[in-house]
């Protein structure tokens, strides 16, 4: 069953707030960090942090929220966004949700492709990255260069180019002792934690195979405007835009990938398969595929279906299945099921993971342990983004050739002017780069 929770709605509607969202896990490194008048371990409740929000649509509105949910000594005080009418209705809609903590004064408010910089010179304590995938790199950047700490939703980016700044900003994180959320909300979702647990303990003997899925219908789409410049149309309409949502493989079924790195506690090897572009073809789809089907290998032998579509009239499927030498277990958002020798089903309490990512990062800030989900998402990401280049290519893809492939998607040029729209990609065709 698809989780309605779990996908972007329409980025003008920030009232669409059941956005994907994660809870925040990742490898707790312990490291002295001390702010002004904040420190770890202390007992003071009343010092408040200050969220900026980069990215104004239903992504960003709903992560804003949560974080005021998640804590109450928790204040908005700036927002960013491209557009000034997205950023409009956001800072709208969180002040009539806590007029007290998240009405942001005009000052604070920035818009157009450097409105990060704008937030980034308010002297917030953590921002939330909620822009589309393909301007997180350098935001994710940036933030780490301001000194914040940062809630970064996924994926981490689109190409090699912007994954290997992510990966290089992650460790600058380390040396500032900041702590990092990323958006792969499964990580942290109870249900799933306790399954990949008795996973690594050994529930189902040595994994050997994983199968994922995200197989649903299309999503919005926001047909081009003739009196807006192509840049504008592409942006407001991102989705359908490898540059900047990396194909709805990187952008959404990164969660499924990432499930199976963190049960294999490793990355893959290698990947090939097929996609294409059947029931999405008309030009408001832009030029992305609407259907893939992967094998990746992982280490030691293992391997991985992957499977992902957007398509009307077809089944849907949004879950994961790891299988090992004695058992099997099935995992999906709400819910988690081991069959084998020593058979178990989740059941209590599953919180809500969208809240609790955030709650996760206030903890880590004001006491600790540190977390940093930085360099996890991006090899989630670049997980992605190789069975995205075998598809296009229809060749096979190493990590290694991934990992330091030159592709670099990003404009060279961010400005309201005209965009060449990019071509589908047709596999034995399309070159890898």
């Amino acid at each position: 069953m698809i989780d309605p929770r779990s996908s972007d709605q329409h980025p003008s509607v920030p009232s669409s707030l059941d956005r994907r969202r994660f809870l925040a896990g990742a490898a707790a490194i312990s490291v002295p960090l001390v702010l002004p008048g904040l420190s770890f371990g202390s007992s003071r409740r009343e010092d408040t942090l200050t969220v900026g929000v980069i990215g104004c649509g239903g992504r960003g509105t709903g992560a804003a929220r949560d974080a005021l949910e998640a804590g109450q000594d928790v204040k908005i005080v700036a927002l960013g966004d491209l557009f000034p009418d997205r950023l409009e209705q956001c800072r709208t809609n969180l002040a009539q949700h806590d007029a007290a903590r998240a009405s942001v004064p005009a000052a604070s408010c920035f818009s157009g492709f450097d409105a990060y910089r704008g937030v980034l010179s308010t002297g917030c304590d953590i921002v939330i990255l909620a822009t589309p995938p393909g301007f997180r790199p350098m935001h994710f950047e940036a933030a780490i260069g301001a000194g914040k700490h940062v809630f970064m939703e996924k994926p981490a980016g689109v190409d090699a180019t912007g994954i290997r700044k992510v990966l290089a900003a992650a460790a600058e994180a380390d040396r500032k002792g900041l702590c990092v959320v990323a958006g792969t909300q499964r990580r942290h979702e109870t249900c799933y934690r306790e399954a990949i647990e008795r996973l690594h303990a050994g529930a189902i003997g040595e994994l050997l195979a994983g199968r994922c899925y995200w197989n649903m219908g299309s999503l919005w789409n926001v047909a081009p405007d003739p009196a807006r410049s192509e840049m504008e149309n592409q942006c407001r309409n991102w989705l359908y835009y490898t540059w900047l949502s990396g194909d709805h493989i990187v952008e959404q079924h990164v969660h499924n990938l990432d499930v199976l790195n963190w049960a294999f506690k490793a990355h893959p090897e290698r990947v090939f398969g097929v996609g294409g572009r059947q029931a999405r073809t008309a030009a408001e789809f832009g030029h992305v595929f609407d259907h893939f089907g992967l094998e990746y290998g992982y280490p030691k032998g293992r391997w991985a279906l992957s499977m992902c579509r957007q398509q009307d009239g077809t089944a849907g499927k949004v879950e994961e299945m790891v299988t090992g030498t004695t058992g099997q277990a099935l995992l999906r958002p709400g819910f988690a099921r081991i069959d084998g020798p020593t058979p178990w089903r989740f059941s209590g309490d599953n919180g809500d993971p969208y809240v609790e990512e955030h709650r996760d990062l206030q903890r880590a800030i004001r006491q600790g342990p540190r977390v940093n989900e930085a360099r996890q998402v991006a090899e989630s990401t670049l997980t992605a983004i190789m069975g995205r280049e075998a598809a296009y290519t229809g060749q096979e893809i190493t990590w290694e050739q991934a990992l330091n492939s030159q592709q670099d998607l990003m404009p060279a040029v961010l400005a309201f002017a005209e965009l060449p729209k990019p071509p589908v990609a047709v596999p034995g065709r399309t070159k890898f780069q």
